[in-house]
């Protein structure tokens, strides 16, 4: 499953609403060049209680829907953590590269900034940072 960390626009909102893993929860990602007009659902993996900042994994959203969820309100999408399993190019650390999330509703190109990679059997774990859709 793919893993985005989020930063909170009121951190002191990851406190209030107690924040822990394993909740489900909601959010709309702003300041990816135009944001996205989808509401973004997840299972938070970690939580830094301090900084306000979420890990959390994508899902659908139909486990919000049956089980109940936490509302994140607007973030801000720092890093993305994903898979390559196939790539059309080689991958190497400090480039830009645009990229499509499996789960994206939309199917909207994306790119960003690889600063992590783990050549693995089922492919390469990236981590990807400076997010923009588009």
């Amino acid at each position: 499953m793919p893993r985005t960390s989020v930063a909170r626009f009121y951190p002191l909102l990851t406190r209030e609403l107690d924040i822990e893993v394993g909740d489900i929860l909601i959010g709309r990602p702003l300041g990816m060049s135009c944001g996205c007009p989808i509401t973004h659902c997840g299972v938070a993996m970690q939580v830094d209680r301090r900084t306000g900042v979420i890990v959390w994994c994508v899902t659908g959203p139909l486990r919000p829907r049956l089980e109940g969820y936490k509302d994140l309100g607007y973030y801000i999408a720092e890093g993305y953590e994903g898979l390559i399993a196939q790539s059309r190019c080689e991958i190497s650390i400090g480039r830009r590269y645009f990229f499509q999330p499996r789960l994206c509703m939309l199917q909207w190109r994306h790119s960003g900034l690889v600063n992590f990679m783990n050549r693995t059997p089922a492919g390469i774990s990236v981590r990807v940072e400076g997010l923009w859709i588009g």
